[in-house]
């Protein structure tokens, strides 16, 4: 029986043709699986799911999740964090050939959640990369990633006591209760432009859609590659926060909400 999965564009290009279509026409995909961001039961007959590829340094897996949760793409990650992957999704994974992929720019992992500071709970959105991000122009191995965010306003956290400042003229683009962009300035004072643009729309949560509804602002953090993670619950994200930012590792600012 057919399954309802989504495979992408750059998925079916790392992974080939012949395994895309074998996975759309329901010959090696599961039919329930484990969603690999909110890690609750999943069914590809019945309901829409992406395929999400993870590459480490010498191999790959093959993920699932429900489409509202992640859009199909391709996760950079390094090996150790692909065994990890590997442990938490397993018997619902596709080994891959390391010959069947290639090395793919670092994207951008954003996460949501709500966040209490000083009493209240804030919506929040949690920005990590999948690799390094280079300066562009710049022929280096390093990470310019939280300079590059400090240049554009963003502030260092070394500790989540206060709501850090608004950085005005970016907002986060929420419509019809769907997470679709983090904006930034246009060039000149022109129109604003996706800094960060989801492939499709992410579902929140009720009570991160109220919170951002009442405040009409969102906490953005940011931290490089291997600062966070994934964490399946909100607790282990606000630690993973503290950690970072007590190790010089997490920039903030409060965009303003667009949208509703």
């Amino acid at each position: 029986m057919p399954r309802m999965l989504d495979v992408s564009d750059e998925v079916r290009a790392e992974i080939g043709d012949e395994e895309a279509d074998r996975l759309l026409a329901g010959d090696n995909a599961p039919g329930s699986y484990d969603c690999t961001s909110c890690r609750t039961p999943g069914d590809s007959e019945r309901e829409r799911t992406s395929t999400v590829l993870f590459i480490g340094d010498e191999t790959a897996v093959l993920a699932f999740a429900h489409a509202g949760c992640l859009p199909s793409q391709v996760v950079q990650v390094t090996e150790e964090q692909l065994q990890g992957a590997v442990r938490s999704i397993s018997g619902n994974s596709v080994d891959l050939e390391p010959a069947k992929v290639t090395p793919e720019q670092a994207v951008l992992g954003v996460t949501s959640g709500l966040v209490l500071i000083a009493g209240e709970l804030h919506p929040a959105l949690v920005v990590e990369p999948t690799g390094p991000i280079v300066r562009p122009g710049s022929t280096g191995a390093g990470d310019d990633f939280l300079p590059l965010l400090i240049e554009q306003g963003f502030m260092p956290v070394t500790e989540l006591n206060s709501v850090p400042p608004v950085l005005h003229g970016w907002s986060v683009l929420l419509a019809m209760g769907q997470l679709h962009a983090v904006l930034q300035p246009g060039m000149n004072g022109g129109q604003p432009v996706a800094w960060w643009q989801a492939h499709q729309p992410l579902q929140v949560t009720d009570g991160w859609r109220a919170a951002a509804n009442k405040h009409q602002q969102v906490l953005m953090f940011a931290a490089p590659v291997g600062s966070i993670g994934r964490q399946p619950r909100e607790d282990l994200l606000r630690d993973a926060l503290d950690k970072a930012a007590a190790g010089g590792k997490l920039v903030a600012s409060v965009l303003p909400l667009a949208g509703t």
